[in-house]
């Protein structure tokens, strides 16, 4: 059936509104008041087809404006994905600065504060550009960026994939040859850079089937912080009831020489020292007796600090007994864990200088394993480093750990067992040669589910955390994949990306073809077929097809 002349009219039309361009007097005003503060005198200024969009001082503001948008996205990533070590960055600030306040999520805030700005920004810029104005980003922005651009991140693809339809349009606007091999050239490099970066990219998640390792058993981190008091009998007790394999602590020896809990060197944090020892505040927890020890309440600071955002997950019962937990010892400590079944680790402070038990310290806590306790020596993972030797002689059942990592030879002539290292060392190739020796790997403080199973992967045998209760459900590790599925992941990612930009870029290359074919030779005609405003806009003032009247407002095509 041959088309009907309704259908052949409206063709045209379709390609004409696909060639059209309108004027956004009000919405470009706006554009311009955000982005160069120009709100009461507003003078629009366009950019001649072909000539550079704006001054040389406003094009390094704007590439610095785009760098900055780069380097802000990643810096917020990564930092939202710290939240790991949060605990550790706010334990760090507070021993600097001598009060407890959540510095890590303050530093998120103004790090997504300062993305959504710089966002904002660029999304002003790259609208102004696309209604052809010339760009004047205001002295106030230009510092606001400056302060945010010394980090060093890298976009992504589905950032260019984006960026490719605003730099199309620029491209087949620069009449100068040299201009449009500049914008083109960094763009693809920038673009194949990111297409290239799986080919170097390691995860050890990436395995075969099969050869995934045993999950890591997981070890309470001063007890289950996040579900109770750190260090207290209660956290210990939860962090068994989350399914804990082992419990670690700090342990810190009394003035009259009973070892207790303490990871803190002062008792500001974890206590309410300064409420029963107001001129105390300061002193070391190990110049405290055992007697003053007690009457310090070591619970109600967790509900009113809420280190982990968690305490409104506490039931009322829970939140009763946080409410009145006191200061822990290290003999109690070893009767949980021997009733438990438990392994135990732990760090050993030595006393300050004036302490009766300065020079007695190993001697005395390992009187309590032996001696005031009814655990079993090979339930301890021995981590102090001092006096290791007459550790050894005087318990030889203890299992004995390192905190630094050394050649295999030296280690089994210490007779270590166990490595325990930040999480940062974590090394498929040193845990592999490890395991080999004997020797096993415990990474510390994992807490995230993604880092959880990146040590998954990595072969550690085990993990000290914070977050017992969560990556205990973890049946599998994040993002485990066979490196077949990998590349054909990432090859799909680029085929799709690099399609689209291609049909981007054709598209523009169409409509400037039409929009010139358009234009013709009549661009001078005051009141024939095309009429000229004053913005350098051109529109086509009536078209008739097959004798209908012609839309109003039809058209509107600039002249290139």
């Amino acid at each position: 059936m041959a088309p009907s002349l309704t259908t052949l009219g409206k063709l045209p039309v379709v390609r004409c509104r696909l060639l059209q361009r309108y004027e956004h007097q009000p919405f470009v005003s706006c554009l311009a008041g955000l982005y160069g503060c120009q709100w009461r005198r507003y003078q629009r200024t366009r950019a001649t087809p072909g000539d550079c969009c704006c001054s040389k001082l406003e094009c390094a503001s704007f590439a610095l404006l785009i760098v900055t948008f780069c380097l802000t996205l990643v810096f917020l990533y990564f930092w939202s994905e710290a939240q790991n070590d949060y605990n550790d960055f706010d334990w760090f600030n507070f021993g600097n600065l001598g009060f407890w306040f959540p510095w890590s999520v303050v530093l998120l805030v103004i790090a997504a504060a300062f993305f959504s700005y710089i966002t904002l920004l660029l999304l002003l810029a790259v609208c102004l550009l696309s209604e052809g104005q010339k760009l004047y980003l205001h002295w106030g922005h230009k510092i606001g960026v400056l302060v945010t651009a010394p980090y060093l991140h890298v976009g992504g693809v589905l950032l260019m994939t984006l960026l490719s339809w605003p730099i199309a349009l620029h491209f087949y606007h620069i009449n100068r040859k040299v201009g449009q091999a500049l914008i083109m050239g960094l763009y693809l490099a920038v673009l194949c850079a990111l297409y290239l970066v799986p080919l170097g990219m390691y995860s050890p998640c990436l395995k075969e089937e099969g050869t995934l390792c045993l999950s890591p058993a997981l070890i309470g981190h001063r007890g289950a912080p996040m579900l109770a008091p750190e260090n207290t009998l209660m956290s210990f007790e939860k962090a068994v009831e989350a399914g804990g394999q082992g419990l670690e602590t700090d342990v810190t020896i009394s003035y009259d020489g009973v070892p207790f809990l303490m990871h803190d060197h002062t008792l500001r944090r974890t206590t309410n020292v300064q409420e029963v020892f107001p001129n105390r505040t300061d002193a070391p927890a190990a110049m405290f007796t055992w007697g003053e020890l007690e009457t310090l309440n070591a619970g109600a600071w967790f509900l009113h600090r809420d280190p982990f955002s968690t305490a409104w997950s506490l039931s009322a019962e829970d939140r009763a007994q946080a409410q009145n937990q006191s200061i822990c010892t290290f003999r109690d400590f070893l009767e949980l864990a021997s009733q438990r079944e438990k392994q135990v680790i732990f760090d050993l402070y030595r006393p300050p200088e004036g302490h009766p038990y300065r020079d007695t310290w190993i001697t005395r806590t390992l009187e309590v394993i032996q001696n005031e306790s009814s655990i079993h020596s090979h339930q301890v993972l021995w981590l102090p480093s001092d006096l290791r030797s007459l550790v050894q002689q005087l318990d030889p059942d203890l299992q004995h750990t390192s905190a630094s990592r050394a050649p295999v030879e030296e280690l089994h002539q210490n007779h270590i067992v166990q490595l325990n290292l930040h999480y940062s060392s974590m090394s498929t190739e040193m845990i592999i040669e490890y395991a080999a020796a004997n020797i096993s790997t415990n990474l510390y403080v994992i807490s995230q589910s993604w880092l959880y199973s990146l040590a998954w992967c990595t072969g550690a045998q085990s993990v000290t955390t914070n977050a017992l209760q969560f990556l205990n459900n973890l049946s599998r590790p994040l993002f485990l994949m066979t490196p077949d599925e990998y590349n054909l992941m990432w090859v799909l990612t680029d085929v799709v990306s690099i399609t689209i930009i291609i049909i981007i870029f054709i598209f523009h290359w169409w409509r400037e073809q039409s929009l010139a074919f358009c234009s013709g030779s009549k661009p001078t005609l005051e009141h024939g077929t095309y009429i000229k405003f004053r913005t350098d806009v051109w529109s086509v003032s009536s078209v008739n097809i097959l004798g209908e009247p012609a839309e109003p407002n039809l058209a509107t095509v600039s002249e290139h």
